[in-house]
């Protein structure tokens, strides 16, 4: 079955960097568009990033353009958020997500277009 498993998360004060990994496995990994996906208390689902099954394409969410970057390797099956320049804002627990839909082009997804995600990781920015 599909195992998704993030680390990396941590306490950063705000302006500082982290790389969260995840591995994944039991599905067809490198067929697959990947996603990263947040959730904060009261904010509820918000889809952050995604890229293609062969990475030659990403997507952000606009709150976090030009401050986190996702690569993937698909030769270890791991998926990573580089997270820069963090916010307050940014605290929420990370997960990452096997796409059920992929629209190769700039679209905010939603909880619907996600076969599975992550337990995640816990981000906290603040000083």
């Amino acid at each position: 079955q599909v195992q998704l498993v993030e680390s990396g998360g941590g306490l950063v004060q705000p302006g500082g960097a982290l790389r969260l990994s995840c591995a994944a496995s039991g599905f067809s990994w490198s067929r697959m568009a990947m996603s990263w996906v947040r959730q904060a208390p009261g904010k509820g689902f918000e889809w952050v990033s995604t890229i293609s099954s062969v990475g030659g394409r990403t997507f952000y969410a606009d709150f976090v353009k030009g401050r986190f970057t996702i690569s993937r390797d698909n030769d270890k099956n791991i998926l990573y958020l580089q997270m820069n320049s963090l916010e307050p804002d940014d605290t929420a627990v990370y997960s990452c997500a096997l796409n059920r839909m992929y629209y190769g082009g700039p679209v905010t997804y939603t909880r619907e277009d996600f076969r599975s995600w992550g337990q995640g990781t816990q981000v906290t920015v603040s000083s």
